[in-house]
This record gives C-alpha cells, structure tokens and sequence, in this order.
C-alpha cells in the first residue's frame, strides 16, 4: 500500500495536546486515538500492513464502533457537569467580587496621588535652593570668562605692537574662543563693548598683516621681510578665518600673474594664437620661482600652486578665446592643431606634476567646482579640422569617382590579379583610422561627432560614386557582346569583396567611435545605414554575377530550343549542346569561386545560380516543343547530365571539415535535388507511351498526382499529342480522375508558364528609369528567380486571356452527354 505524510491533524501547540492526553488517558501508542500528528494513511499502513490483514476489517470496524459509542457517552457526560456548574447564583457571587477588587484599587490610586502631593510640598524648598546654585555657578562662571576674554583683549593688544605672530595666534584663538560663548550676550552693554573692541584689534591685525604680505609679495629690498615671520602670520590667517585666507591667496595671484597680463595682451605680438608657447613657457619659469621661494612659506593646505593654475587657465583662456576669434577668418588647420596641441601637453604636464587631472587643481576651496581646461575654448574652432579632413577625403577619391572610375577600376585589376578588394577601401578605412585617433586626442565630444558625420557622408558617396558606379548595366551590353565577359564577372567579385570589407569594416569603425566619444553623444552613433547600403551592393553584384551566367548559357539553350527533337529517332547520350552548357557554367562559377571571399556569399550564389540555370533549361523545353518519346528520353539524360554538373559545381569550397561548410553542401545537394526532381517527373510522364489511354493517364497521376484538366493540357502539348487523339485522352483523363479522390486539384505544373517570356530576368530586375542598377534583395531565404512565372493556363498574365481546354460549350456538354450515357462512372 502507498505511504505518503499528512499535516497535522490540529493547530494546537503540541504540549497542550499532550496535557489533553493526559486528561482524557488517550493512549498515545494507539494510532487511532493519537489526536497529534495524525496520518490516515500511516494508520491504515500499520493497521493493514499487507493483504492477509485485510480479514481483520470487520473487528476493526466493530473496535471503531465502540470507540465512537463510548467518546459519544463521554461527550455527554461533561455536557451535563457543565450546565450543574453554571448556577446563576455562583456568578452573581463572582461578579460582586470582581467589584469590590476595582473598588480597592480606585482607593489605592487616591491614596498614592495624595502621597505624591504630599512629597512634592516637602521638597519644593529644596528644588528652589538647587535652581539658585546652578543659577549662581553660572554667573560665576561667565564672569570668570569674561575676566579672562578682558585679559586676553589686553594681552592681545601688548602682541600686536610687538607683532609677534605666534602669540598672536595663540591668543587671538582664545579670545574668539570666550567672545563665542557671550554672542548672545549683547544686549549687555558692557559685553557690547568688549566684543566691539575685539572687532577692532581683529582689523587691526588684518592691517599688519596686508602690510607685511605685501612687502613679501612685491619684495621691496629696502623693506625686506622674513619668510618665517609670514609663516608665523599665515597661522593667524587661519585663525581669523577662511575668507581672509582666500583674500591673501587672490591678492598673491594677481600679484604674481601681474607681469604675465602686461606681457601677453591680445593686442599685442606675444599675445597672438602662435605665440601660445610662450605663455606656458612664461608660467612654468613663474611657477619654478614659485616653488623655490615662496610655496615653503604656505601652509601645504592653503594648496596656493592648484590656485596659481587656476587663475593663469582663467587669463590664458579668455586670451585664447580672444585670439581665435579675431583669427577665424584666416584661421589654419596646421595652426590650429598646433596651439591645440601645445595646449593640451601643457596641461598634460600639470597634471603629471601634480599627480591629478588638469581639471581637479581647481578644486580648491575658493573654487571647489572642477574648471574649464584652457583646451576647451578650441572647441568652437574645430570645424576648421573637420572641413580640412572632408576636403582630404574628397581630393583622395576623386580618382575614383565619375566617369573615369571604371577604367581605373579594370586597370587595377589587370595589373593586380591578386587583389580581391578595391584599393581605395582599404585607403579610406585608413584614413578615417589616423583622423579619428588625431581627433580623439583633441576633442571627444562634438567636433568627434561631426567627424562621424563626415566619414557616414563620404561613405555613402563611396558606395554610390565608386562602388555602384563601376557596376556596369546590363543596358550598357552591345549586341556584339553576347558572350561571357570574365573581366565584368571579376570586377562583380571585386565589388563584392569591397562592399563586404566596408559594411564590416563600418561595424568596427563604429565601435571605435562610441569608445572614444563622450556619453551624451554615444546614444547618437550609428553606420547601419550605410552598412544597409553596403550590402545592397552586394546583392547588386551577386544579381549581376546571375547575369554573366544567363549570358554564358544563352548560346547552348538557344540550340537546344532549335534542336528538333520530334524527328529524333533514337537516344545517343548526352546532346550536342550539354558540353558548351557545362562549361559556360563552370567557367562562371570558376571565377567566382576564385575571387569571391566570403563563403555566405558563395553560397547564396550557388542557391540562386541552380535556381537560374534550372529556370532558363525549363523554359528552352517548354519552347523546344514538342518533344515526343524519343525526344523528351534524350532530354532527360541531358537533365541528368545538367544535374551532374551542379551537384559539383561547388567543388573544394564546400568539401572542407567545417561544420558550416559541409551543412553547406548538404542544403546545397538538397536544392538541386528538389530543383531538378519536378523537370525529372515531367519527362518520365512524356516519355510514358500515350497508348493505352488509360495506362498513360494512370502513369500521370501517379506522377504528377492531380486532377487538373489544364495540366494534363500542358503534357499533351509539350508530348506534341495530335489534337484528334487529345479528344480521346481527355475523357480518360476525366474517367479516370474521377474516381480518385485522393488527386489535388493543382501541382507543380500549375505553375509552368508554356509561353515563357524571351528577356533576361536579371536585366529586367537590375533595370531602373536611372540607368544605375537597383539594389534587390537577393540575400534573403527567397530564390532570385524561384520556381516558374505563375502565368500558365491557370494564371493567365495581364493582358492575356486564359487558356481554355475546352474550346467552346459546346465541346464540353458533349462531352458531359456521352460521360452521363456510358453510366456516369
């Protein structure tokens, strides 16, 4: 029997089960009166532990019986000593004692508030004797304090004339220490007084220290003043506060940078756009003085070197700025990267100097906030560099674009077989690799992201002036060049490999920019359009590699649709035409596969080039009507042969180790199968003897395996059927028909166009109103040319009437009246 656990029987806690055991005697090893823990199924498992104790079911339901009877009983009895217990008498008695105890305790809450009071009363003397001594400790205190801020007002005014820093210092922290405590003393007249006198010693020494920062600051030799004793004063600089510090600290500045604004006024030489490092150098001699003679004597805090760089960035750039705009209208690209880049080693070299960002020696307490580095002010200047990369570029492909950019595209490759991409890729790629690191270095923000803009500009000039206009149109194709031309087929490939290196190429380039440019504009970034174009350029090229090919096979075709294939009177192998065939089509893909890089693209080819040789050979049947036996035998073994061929047209790119590539050339085996299995079926149902009727007719729907009039139609036509005996094998047909019901109404040869039409697809599809070919799609899952034009009886084309089997009514009630008069079956 199954076991398995259930929940408790109770929520009660387990030690109140227990007492209830012990109270009721339960036996706890019984499992039928276990009131925890109680498992139906453990209890039958142990009372029924296998098939024999199943007999025991009757003394166990009788055992249960008893159980229940006697609970009941129980039940009973503690029911009836509960209602004897609840006399109404006994709870009167009790609720007149729970009276009386709240009476009690309302007495003892008034004799505990009354002895409260009575505490109070007592101790009242005492809280007022014990507020007048706080009282008068603190007035004790605050006059003692007050004595000593006096003394030390008077002690302080004795230092000031003896100028003694140090003590000064010390004091002037102890006075300011005891005015604290007596701010809100001053209503006090007397306190008024004394903090108004130390207001002016608190000047007074301010004076005497101005006096002697500047007599260091200038260095009068007639007035020399000691270092030490302006080290000793900047420690009662800081006891007077922070903004009397800043005050010193701007004054030093100005001071120092006095000589620098007289020397390097924009309207002067010196101060020009390429005089630049002759500033720097000018503030780096400054600084050395700087920290020879005067850094010592500032507190390291005071950080007086970051505030000397912040005030000459802030007189530098406003020059700067200054100088650029009255230069703008002549302003050179060479001039303008050269004071940028001096510029940016400047600071540079700060920040190694000082082991921090440029932009962090401002964060000082005058200016806590991270300023603008003097580099910034090129920012709005930097078209300049974007217009000389853009007039670069222009002057690097103008070789290559217009009229003489498909010469030039043929003669490099004449000259360089072994070149599978265009040259002028690689040189631009490279290019906008040396400009965007030149660029990274001076700005990272919007001058980088014009830049972007300007390289997608000139991409997409690329792919439309050098790329698509070396395509040549199959409009452009003489009559006399009806013949495969392998150095178009080259250039296709070359063109191919090229808008592949690029869109791949595009994808990297922008990553590099998004590492490189600044947050606010990364979300801007973006190549896919032109990485969109590059790859409609290589569908283009694969369309026109399709059309090499439908060149290569139009000769061969052509002489097997003139091929008079009624009249053959027995099969010989493969036709005249199969070998010139094959090798226009190996000599295609040959050259293809060569130059070709990308095995995807290799296999796209391969798809839709079997779909186009497939497409073509079906239609030079169709028109090479009819057939008869003999004929359509022979031409089966040419399809043989044309299968053959394509089975192995991928050759040794497909028979690598690699996963991919062997899947490859399995799907590739498949669509050829597939491609050719419908042409074969066909075939094998004109090849079937049309006597006897009913066996030719079961030969088709076993083959073709529908019931469709107009297609049985087509094989009568391609057969060459005489119209006298299609009468004949028409009603079979439909007799036959008839009684199958497993026939579809349609197949594949619902789709054979029997007037095919005599144009090339590929030019039809690479044709546009412009001239320059049009970019298909032909990468997708979707076959360039699929299977055959749906234009057949079934679907007639716009502007032509469907073909009818029947050519009038009247043929065809005739034909219902003889199939009613042999019995309708």
């Amino acid at each position: 029997m199954a076991s398995s656990s259930s929940p408790s029987a109770g929520s009660l806690p387990p030690e109140v089960v227990l007492a209830i055991q012990r109270v009721l005697e339960v036996n706890a090893e019984d499992p039928l009166e276990t009131l925890s823990e109680f498992s139906p199924v453990d209890t039958l498992n142990t009372l029924f532990p296998d098939e024999k104790s199943l007999l025991e079911v009757k003394r166990i339901q009788d055992r249960l019986k008893e159980d229940q009877h006697a609970l009941q009983t129980e039940i009973n009895n503690l029911q009836l000593e509960l209602r004897r217990n609840q006399d109404p008498h006994r709870m009167q008695i009790i609720q007149e004692l729970i009276a009386e105890l709240f009476s009690q305790m309302n007495r003892i809450r008034e004799k505990a508030t009354e002895s409260e009071a009575i505490v109070r009363d007592i101790t009242k003397d005492i809280q007022v004797l014990d507020l007048a001594k706080q009282n008068l400790i603190l007035s004790i205190t605050a006059l003692k304090r007050f004595q000593m801020l006096v003394n030390a007002l008077g002690q302080l005014d004795t230092l000031i004339k003896s100028r003694n820093y140090t003590e000064i210092s010390q004091t002037l922290a102890a006075v300011k220490e005891f005015a604290a405590v007596f701010k809100t003393y001053m209503a006090v007249d007397k306190i008024a007084a004394v903090w108004k006198r130390m207001q002016e010693l608190q000047g007074t020494i301010r004076a005497i220290l101005d006096e002697d920062f500047d007599a260091f600051f200038i260095q009068d030799p007639a007035r020399a003043v000691k270092p030490s004793l302006i080290t000793e004063g900047c420690a009662v600089v800081d006891v007077i506060g922070l903004d009397y510090r800043y005050h010193l600290i701007e004054r030093y500045c100005s001071i120092e940078l006095k000589v620098y604004r007289r020397i390097f006024r924009a309207s002067d030489e010196a101060g020009q756009l390429d005089n630049i490092s002759r500033r720097f150098a000018w503030f780096r001699r400054m600084l050395a003085v700087h920290e020879e003679d005067h850094a010592r004597v500032f507190p390291a805090d005071w950080k007086v070197g970051y505030q000397l760089c912040v005030k000459f960035a802030e007189i530098t750039r406003d020059d700067i700025a200054a100088a650029l705009n009255k230069a703008a209208p002549t302003l050179t690209v060479t001039l303008l990267l050269e004071s940028l880049q001096q510029t940016l080693d400047f600071e540079a070299g700060l920040g190694r100097k000082y082991g921090i960002p440029f932009t962090d020696l401002a964060k000082t307490p005058i200016s806590p906030q991270a300023m603008k580095t003097i580099s910034s002010v090129f920012e709005p200047h930097m078209g300049v560099f974007v217009d000389a990369q853009d007039k670069a570029i222009s002057d690097m492909l103008s070789a290559y674009r217009g009229a003489k950019s498909r010469p030039s595209l043929e003669s490099s490759s004449e000259d360089d077989t072994t070149s599978l991409v265009l040259p002028s890729s690689t040189e631009i790629f490279y290019f906008y690799r040396q400009t965007l690191d030149q660029c990274a270095k001076y700005s990272s923000g919007s001058t980088l992201f014009d830049l972007c803009s300007l390289q997608k500009k000139w991409l997409r000039i690329y792919a439309e002036d050098v790329l698509i206009a070396s395509m040549k149109r199959p409009a452009e194709r003489k009559s006399s060049e009806g013949r495969l031309n392998l150095a178009e087929l080259r250039n296709t490939c070359i063109l191919l490999n090229t808008a592949d290196y690029c869109q791949a190429t595009s994808l990297e380039l922008e990553d590099k920019v998004k590492e490189k440019i600044d947050e606010e504009y990364r979300s801007r970034v973006t190549l896919q359009p032109e990485r969109d174009q590059f790859f409609s350029i290589v569908s283009t090229a694969i369309a026109l590699q399709l059309r090499e090919l439908e060149v290569a096979c139009d000769t061969p075709l052509t002489t097997m649709m003139r091929t008079s294939w009624a009249n053959l009177e027995h099969v010989s192998g493969p036709s005249a035409y199969i070998p010139d065939l094959i090798k226009g089509i190996e000599s295609v893909v040959e050259v293809v596969r060569e130059q070709i890089q990308q095995k995807k693209y290799l296999r796209n080819f391969y798809d839709k080039a079997v779909s186009l040789i497939i497409t073509r050979f079906t239609n030079a049947l169709v028109k090479s009507r009819p057939l008869k036996e003999t004929g359509a035998e022979q031409v089966l073994i040419d399809l043989q042969e044309l299968r053959n061929c394509l089975i192995k047209l991928p050759g040794s790119a497909e028979g690598s180790a690699s996963t991919s590539l062997r899947l490859g050339a399995t799907r590739y085996s498949r669509n050829v199968a597939k491609g050719t299995s419908h042409l074969e079926t066909l075939l094998k149902v004109i090849v079937t003897p049309a006597d006897p009727a009913e066996g030719f007719v079961l030969n088709y729907t076993l083959q073709i395996g529908d019931s469709s009039f107009s297609n049985f139609q087509k094989i009568l036509d391609l057969k060459g059927t005489p119209r006298a005996e299609q009468n004949a094998l028409l009603d079979t047909f439909l007799t036959v028909t008839s009684k199958k019901d497993d026939l579809q109404a349609t197949s594949f040869l619902s789709a054979l166009d029997m007037d095919p039409s005599t144009s090339s697809q590929i030019a039809t599809t690479l044709g546009s109103p412009s001239g320059r070919p049009t970019l298909p799609n032909l990468l997708s899952d979707t076959s360039l040319f699929g299977s055959p034009p749906l234009s057949g009886a079934d679907s007639p084309r716009p502007g032509e009437s469907k073909r009818e089997v029947f050519s009038d009514l009247r043929r065809l009630m005739s034909f219902a009246v003889r199939r009613e008069r042999d019995g309708g079956t």
